[in-house]
C-alpha cells in the first residue's frame, strides 16, 4: 500500500478549499483518508491560505510518503520539502555509493 499526500476538495461551486490528507494511491480523491496535515485555501488572500502540521507531515514524509505534485508545491513554499529532499538525496547518494562499490567487488573478483 503506498501512501501519499494529496489534496481532497471540499467546498460549494466555484468556492472550493482543500485538505491536505495522507491517503493510500489506490482511494478515490474525496474518499477515505488516514489523516489530516493541513489545509489549503486558494481563494484567500495571502497569509491565511496554507495551514500545514510540519510534525505530522514530516512524519509521513519520512515513512515513505509520496506528496502529489501540487502539495509538493506548497511543502515547497512553506520550507518543508527542501530538508527533506536533501536528507533523502544524501542517504540515496550513500546508497549508490555501497551498490557501486559492491559492483566493483565483484568484478574484481572475476
Amino acid at each position: 500500500m503506498t501512501v501519499k499526500l494529496r489534496l481532497q476538495r471540499y467546498g460549494t461551486k466555484k468556492r472550493p478549499f482543500y485538505r491536505i490528507v495522507a491517503t493510500s494511491s489506490s482511494v478515490k480523491r474525496d474518499g477515505k483518508f488516514l489523516e489530516i496535515v493541513g489545509l489549503y485555501h486558494p481563494l484567500v488572500k495571502e497569509g491565511g491560505q496554507v495551514r500545514l502540521e510540519k510534525e505530522k507531515i514530516q512524519t509521513w514524509l519520512s515513512k515513505g510518503a509520496q506528496p502529489s505534485d501540487t502539495v509538493k508545491t506548497l511543502l515547497s513554499k512553506a520550507g518543508i520539502w527542501k530538508p527533506f529532499a536533501e536528507a533523502k538525496a544524501i542517504k540515496d547518494g550513500a546508497k549508490q555509493k555501497r551498490l557501486n562499490e559492491k559492483a566493483k567487488a565483484k568484478r574484481a573478483a572475476k
